[in-house]
C-alpha cells in the first residue's frame, strides 16, 4: 500500500516550506510498508538552531493553510532535532550535525522517496 494522496500532498507542501527557508537535503519518504504509525516522513536539516526553528515555523504555517494541525511536537526548545507529528506525515527538522550522526535515510533506505521538487528561488 502506498501513501495516501493527502499524505503525499502534505509531504510535498512541508518539503517546499522547508526549502523556502533554505533547508538542506529535503527528503520525503513513503513509510507505509514499514510503519503503521504514519504514511510519510519528511526530513530536512539546517546548519544552526535558529534556522531549524525557522523551518519548523514555516512548515507548521504551510500545513495549517492546508487545514492540518500539529498533533505533537518534540525538541523545539533545543532546536537540534524537532519532530512534528501531523498524523498523515511526520516531519523531522534536524541540525546538520545530528542528521549526519543519526542518518535516518539509511535507516529507512527501503522506503520509496516521494519527489520533493527543487525550489526556484
Amino acid at each position: 500500500m502506498a501513501a495516501s494522496t493527502r499524505a503525499v500532498e502534505l509531504a510535498l507542501a512541508a518539503g517546499a516550506a522547508a526549502q523556502d527557508k533554505m533547508a538542506n537535503d529535503v527528503v520525503a519518504l513513503d513509510v507505509t510498508t514499514q510503519l503503521a504509525l504514519t504514511d510519510a516522513f519528511v526530513i530536512a536539516s539546517a546548519p544552526n538552531e535558529r534556522q531549524v526553528s525557522a523551518i519548523v515555523e514555516a512548515v507548521q504555517e504551510r500545513l495549517s493553510q492546508l487545514g492540518c494541525t500539529t498533533l505533537r511536537q518534540e525538541g523545539l526548545r533545543e532546536a537540534r532535532w524537532v519532530l512534528l507529528d501531523f498524523g498523515d506525515i511526520i516531519v523531522h527538522v534536524m541540525h546538520s550535525e545530528d542528521r549526519g550522526f543519526y542518518d535516518l535515510e539509511r535507516l529507512w533506505k527501503d522506503c520509496p522517496r516521494l519527489g520533493v521538487p527543487p525550489t526556484s528561488a
